[in-house]
């Protein structure tokens, strides 16, 4: 007799490695749709995680669904290149629609890591120089190339040794600025001075192919820079013939209320890492670049096996239809500035709420010490607990894993975020009376 789900749950620490199995909440689930989980205990959650910014159009969205059952019909697997296909070179052509600038070229891959290799790979080769300057705080993979980029959290690094000849130098943070300060100002003039020591101490700007960076930081703490940095970046990257990348695999596909966070910015780059959104739920990604810039990458420099799957093309074109036809990008918009105005409001009930970060429904909601101020992962963890045994699931993020990530599916109502954030009120109301009564 075959095991049960409750039976395999018990054999999971041996099956699966605690890296892959050991995530937040590890909650149980045998159905979703739409905005909702259904757990294994027979409870329906809410979820405010979008599979982690993947589900932009909801789980299971029907026209998904069906765009899965016609394209399986016809091919289940590529490879491109031995062989060439429809959806693969129409979803190119509709891609090129909705980037930015003349990004029109595409090399397709699986996974957000893999477009991030790529764009660095890309870069080097174009450019013939060997280093990458990236900014701590991102997140742009775990392999051992996107690692070397990668300091959302230095446990990611510990042990590995990702490959060097990478330099890192601070992310925009208007909050350490003066007391009285433009703090706009601040990190545009900080990151001028960041670049300049940089450049006169440990590289020369000859020798850097590339910038990569999060147009909005991710697991490092939904911190949304000023679109002066942005901009700022972009010039000096021109000033010095270095190529820019952006890191869109989590802001891409209508996350910040545009189809990309560089529409949002207004600074288009040169080359881009799209993921997650691309393909509702399944393997897809891709290092995106002008066709001017691509054709320098010639055959063999760069290559996959399952990169652009048939059935993952099919759904691609699927998820930009739905996001067209149900004007999912004002709804990003519209419920992201809703849900920002209810979480000012809990921001003034609850002491252990610090700032609200938030573009579009990328919405960060950082958790302190009420009296020193201080990051709270400790409070963070037991207030998500607590808000999913209420039915309603949030991720986190930051660098002291002190920020909740509201990140729900760009289908979402107001009806599912007053649903949401009651909960999220009571969690956090539980929270500080048991924190008060020790305090006191």
């Amino acid at each position: 007799m075959k095991p049960t789900f409750e039976q395999l749950i018990q054999k999971m620490p041996n099956r699966l490695a605690p890296s892959m199995a050991k995530d937040h909440p590890n909650l149980p689930v045998v159905k979703e749709e739409g905005c909702y989980y259904y757990g294994l205990d027979g409870k329906k959650y809410l979820d405010f995680t979008s599979g982690i910014a993947v589900t932009n159009v909801g789980h299971r969205h029907p026209k998904i669904v069906q765009a899965i059952k016609d394209a399986a019909d016809g091919l289940m697997h590529g490879p491109s290149g031995v062989i060439m296909y429809d959806s693969i070179l129409r979803l190119a052509d509709e891609l090129a629609e909705i980037l930015p600038g003349d990004l029109d070229s595409f090399f397709f891959a699986n996974s957000g890591t893999e477009a991030i290799e790529g764009a660095i790979k890309l870069a080097k080769y174009v450019k013939q120089r060997p280093y990458v300057i990236s900014f701590t705080g991102c997140f742009h993979g775990r392999s051992l190339g996107a690692l070397s980029v990668t300091t959302s959290k230095s446990k990611y690094r510990k042990f590995i040794q990702p490959s060097g000849l990478t330099y890192q130098i601070p992310y925009a943070n208007e909050s350490e600025s003066p007391e009285g300060s433009d703090s706009v100002r601040y990190v545009v003039e900080k990151l001028e001075k960041d670049f300049e020591t940089l450049f006169n101490h440990q590289v020369t700007p000859e020798e850097v192919a590339c910038v990569i960076l999060e147009p909005v930081l991710g697991e490092g703490g939904y911190i949304v820079p000023p679109k002066e940095w942005l901009r700022k970046v972009r010039e000096i990257c021109d000033r010095h013939d270095i190529l820019l990348i952006f890191d869109e695999v989590q802001t891409g596909f209508g996350r910040t209320g545009d189809w990309f966070a560089s529409q949002t910015f207004g600074v288009t780059p040169d080359i881009m890492a799209v993921a997650k959104g691309i393909a509702s739920g399944l393997p897809l990604s891709a290092t995106v670049a002008s066709s001017e810039l691509m054709k320098q990458w010639p055959l063999g420099s760069h290559g996959t096996t399952f990169g652009g799957n048939p059935i993952a093309c099919s759904v691609g074109l699927a998820t930009l239809e739905v996001m067209k036809e149900e004007n999912l990008l004002d709804n990003a918009k519209s419920m992201g500035k809703y849900a920002v105005s209810k979480l000012e409001l809990l921001k003034e009930k609850h002491r252990v709420i610090g700032s609200i970060r938030a573009v579009g429904l990328m919405i960060g909601i950082e958790i302190i010490h009420p009296n020193t101020g201080k990051p709270n992962q400790e409070g963070l963890m037991k207030i998500l607990d607590l808000a999913l045994e209420k039915g309603v699931l949030f991720y986190l993020c930051g660098n002291h894993s002190e920020v909740i990530r509201m990140i729900p599916p760009l289908i979402v109502t107001r009806e599912q975020i007053d649903e949401g954030l009651r909960m999220l009120d009571e969690a956090l109301t539980e929270y500080e009376e048991v924190l008060m009564s020790h305090l006191d």
